[in-house]
């Protein structure tokens, strides 16, 4: 079985990637199953939300998910 999830990447992780992509992932993935097979540094993913909430990079995703990754968030 398979879990289709939007993945939104934002800031610097768009970079050679894509804004945003509908992908068909095992059942069981979370966000650093997404993030390792995207080839990005599990570092340089700092703020995950699954559908609008923070969540953990263990988190299991599901069907219609919308998986946001963020890099390290700075500001004054």
């Amino acid at each position: 079985m398979s879990v289709k999830v939007t993945v939104k990447l934002f800031a610097s992780l768009r970079e050679g990637q894509f804004d945003a992509r509908l992908l068909d992932l095992a059942e069981g993935s979370s966000p650093a199953t997404v993030i390792a097979a995207l080839g990005l540094a599990q570092e340089a993913v700092t703020v995950v939300f699954v559908n609008s909430r923070h969540a953990a990079k263990d988190q299991v995703l599901m069907t219609d998910d919308v998986l946001a990754l963020f890099p390290p968030v700075g500001g004054g």
